[in-house]
């Protein structure tokens, strides 16, 4: 049986992993750590583009600050 080229997908690269949450403060997404640009304008980057993107964005993962507690702790008061 012939492959069928149809089904076969060249999906693109994406750090997405669906925890889509902007940042109200850093303004970026707290799943992957891009921007509200940067995810409108990925399809349009080019591979080269996208992967060195990739390799930036674990960098960024201190941007966001842990939460102090929230309703736990002021429950323990």
């Amino acid at each position: 049986m012939k492959d069928d080229d149809i089904w076969t997908r060249d999906e693109i690269e994406s750090p997405c992993n669906k925890i889509c949450v902007i940042h109200p403060e850093v303004r970026i997404c707290a799943g992957c750590y891009r921007s509200i640009d940067e995810i409108s304008g990925w399809s349009r980057l080019s591979p080269e583009a996208r992967r060195a993107l990739m390799e930036e964005l674990p960098s960024r993962a201190g941007l966001l600050k842990k939460r102090r507690g929230g309703r736990a702790a002021r429950q323990k008061s």
